[in-house]
């Protein structure tokens, strides 16, 4: 016998009650949000290179270059996607970001290599970024000087408490 807080249930009376059916909605609901999850980290990863810069450098290949680089694409298509792949279950399984993976499991001079490569490959990408910027105010407003256009790029993200997109 089952006992509730207020009555007895037997393990007959509990066997023949119904379950309420489980409506079409909530099924849905729940594979779109197990669709989500799965998708999440790869709509990330996607989204990460959607930067100002790299919308500039794609933007000017595809001026040069058009499709004659297109080649190139089948060989670096699946080491790129390698290397996202092994960052994404890095950071799934462990929990961690890079560091502090590299922390765990290097020595500290291996560490300091790649937190110094990675403080430099930002700080160059955030450059890169606020040029783009800058080349794309230059395109609105062609008389504007290129460091008058980064630097109100600048003064205006940095108003704006968006000091990530500096």
């Amino acid at each position: 016998m089952i006992m509730m807080p207020d009555e007895a249930i037997t393990e007959v009376e509990l066997s023949q009650a119904k379950t309420p059916p489980v409506s079409k909605r909530y099924s849905v609901q729940k594979r779109f949000g197990r669709f989500l999850r799965i998708l999440g980290p790869g709509v990330v990863t996607g989204a990460a290179d959607d930067d100002p810069s790299g919308i500039a450098t794609y933007s000017q290949a595809g001026a040069m270059f058009g499709l004659s680089m297109a080649w190139v694409m089948p060989f670096t298509y699946p080491l790129m996607t390698a290397v996202q792949e092994a960052c994404a279950r890095i950071g799934a399984v462990t929990g961690k970001g890079l560091a502090a993976v590299v922390r765990t499991h290097y020595p500290k001079p291996v560490l300091y290599s790649v937190v110094g490569l990675v403080v430099f490959a930002n700080t160059l990408n955030i450059g890169a970024d606020i040029g783009a910027m800058a080349a794309s105010a230059q395109l609105l407003w062609p008389q504007l000087p290129f460091a008058t256009a980064s630097n109100c790029i600048c003064s205006v993200n940095a108003r704006s408490g968006d000091l990530d997109s500096i």
